[in-house]
């Protein structure tokens, strides 16, 4: 039986939306939340936020290449091919089980996201493929 998870990636809007966790922003604009399998990005000045819902997957995460191992530009490549083929899934839910792939990914190439969305988009994705056993 597949886990539950949502990923909300990207939100691009003209208001930051209200989430229930309350937070710090660091110096870097960027406030990062574990709880309860729950794992928050949010950047104040592009108006975006990633929800990583998925168990295991930090504690999976601890055990991966540190940050800064990959390049910001292998990490935006991959995770272009990556978004394009979730996004494909996601509009065929009677080739693809949509459990599975359940929302859209809206990534835009002409944003610039920073490393750390950028890293862990790309390691949710190799975290999923492996869980689900699933190629994109």
């Amino acid at each position: 039986m597949f886990l539950f998870f949502i990923i909300l990636l990207i939100c691009c809007c003209s208001q930051k939306k209200s989430v229930a966790y309350s937070s710090s922003v660091s110096s870097v604009g960027a406030a990062r939340i574990s709880k309860n399998d729950t794992i928050r990005i949010a950047n104040d000045s592009l108006h975006y936020e990633i929800v990583i819902i998925e168990p295991g997957f930090e504690a999976w995460l601890t055990t991966q290449k540190p940050r800064n191992y990959y390049s910001l530009i292998y990490l935006e490549n991959h995770n272009i091919r990556f978004v394009s083929q979730w996004n494909n899934r996601v509009a065929q839910p009677y080739s693809f089980d949509s459990n599975v792939y359940e929302m859209r990914i809206d990534y835009f190439s002409s944003i610039h996201y920073g490393y750390e969305v950028n890293y862990l988009l790309y390691h949710y994705f190799m975290f999923f493929q492996s869980r689900y056993k699933q190629q994109l």
